[in-house]
């Protein structure tokens, strides 16, 4: 079955069919945004029943619905793990009496996370138990960690040479390498203060490497994804804008908009740009997405969605723009031909002018000299061989 499009994407569409032109077709937006007639219509009845001018499910009723059949499924669960269980809880030498019942149960497909929360018993162990034993230099390794992380916790400016020493008086002796190993692993970074620069920002330290060094250059789809955010002023407010580029096709793989120019912007374009190749049967795993070293790209929610698609991250240096020139070079196009066209009054007006531009102008009638007089779908199109695209 396949992925539906995402959420914001949807909502945008439906927001351009219904501003429209009088006389414009609904069949023609939904070609400007590559998806068919029937679709569209389905979407923009789904936001009437949602907004309630007509009768039906709305979105939310049907999430909470499955979300009650996930919780039922998790319930009968819960429950054939007691059911089980009450023939072994009056033995003795409790956990390991019940470390058997919790591998029956997994053998019966009831998860081990499961099984082990309601019966409270560490997962761990049960591990250990298995088959896994630990072996002594593991333990103690982890003794130390848990001193240094006791250390770190009392005192956040400390470096690993300070928690080396605290870690001694707790009775957890080792090298100062050791301690600098085992702090590095786990990211634990002393905090001190550091002077301003002359703008009064401090730029952060990459969490990538440089593995582009401005070769923006692709053989094929999905091999590099270039990324970055930019915003642009209303009668409300600022808007942000953060689009992921396929560095082949030039195709905008992937965009979300948003008042806010926070990490979740960053992380919801990435999760789009994922969700929409995988609506097309394209598998991302292992694409390079480059970006500069914005805290947005630098945080925790963006590099743990990097890793939870299995993507690679990439990071350009501090103040150089030529890093990441070739997305500059798009919202140096969207500045011209929407954010400067003219003062915008709302977000809702010139949110409806980005993504007009982007899947109607800029995918499907802008053609570019890079790209041999062709616009990006037609690219891609015609560079993917037909395996490719149905793989």
């Amino acid at each position: 079955m396949p992925k539906p499009y995402p959420r914001e994407y949807r909502d945008d569409v439906v927001r351009v069919a219904r501003e429209r032109d009088p006389g414009v077709a609904l069949k023609l937006i939904a070609a400007d945004f590559g998806i068919h007639v029937m679709t569209l219509s389905k979407w923009m009845r789904q936001a009437d029943v949602d907004a309630g001018v007509k009768s039906g499910s709305t979105t939310t009723d049907n999430a909470e619905l499955r979300e009650a059949r996930r919780r039922i499924k998790l319930l009968e669960q819960e429950n054939e793990v007691l059911r089980r269980a009450a023939a072994y809880l009056s033995q003795v030498n409790l956990p390991k009496r019940l470390f058997p019942l919790v591998r029956e149960l997994a053998a019966e497909g009831i998860p081990v996370a499961i099984t082990c929360r309601v019966l409270k018993i560490a997962r761990q162990r049960y591990y250990r138990w298995l088959d896994q034993p630990v072996t002594p230099a593991e333990l103690e390794e982890a003794y130390r960690a848990n001193a240094l992380f006791d250390a770190h916790r009392e005192d956040p400016e400390f470096g690993y040479r300070y928690l080396a020493e605290e870690a001694r008086d707790a009775g957890r002796p080792m090298a100062e390498r050791t301690a600098w190993r085992i702090c590095s692993t786990n990211g634990w970074w002393s905090a001190f203060a550091k002077r301003r620069s002359k703008n009064g920002k401090k730029p952060g330290p990459p969490v990538h490497d440089d593995l582009v060094q401005r070769d923006f250059t692709a053989e094929q789809p999905n091999q590099l994804w270039l990324t970055d955010i930019t915003e642009h002023k209303t009668g409300e407010g600022k808007l942000c804008l953060c689009a992921v580029k396929d560095a082949f096709s030039r195709w905008i793989v992937g965009y979300s908009i948003d008042s806010r120019m926070k990490s979740r912007l960053a992380v919801a374009a990435l999760s789009n740009a994922v969700t929409r190749r995988r609506v097309e049967g394209v598998d991302v795993a292992g694409c390079v997405v480059h970006s500069d070293r914005g805290s947005q790209f630098r945080s925790r929610k963006y590099v743990y969605a990097l890793g939870r698609h299995g993507l690679v991250g990439s990071m350009g240096r501090v103040g150089a723009a030529g890093d990441n020139a070739a997305m500059e070079s798009f919202f140096a196009l969207v500045q011209s031909n929407v954010l400067d066209r003219q003062s915008w009054v709302t977000r809702e007006e010139l949110r409806i002018a980005i993504v007009t531009w982007i899947e109607r102008t800029y995918h499907r009638r802008r053609r570019q000299a890079g790209l041999g007089r062709l616009t990006p779908i037609e690219y891609e199109t015609i560079m993917t061989p037909p395996a490719s695209q149905a793989a």
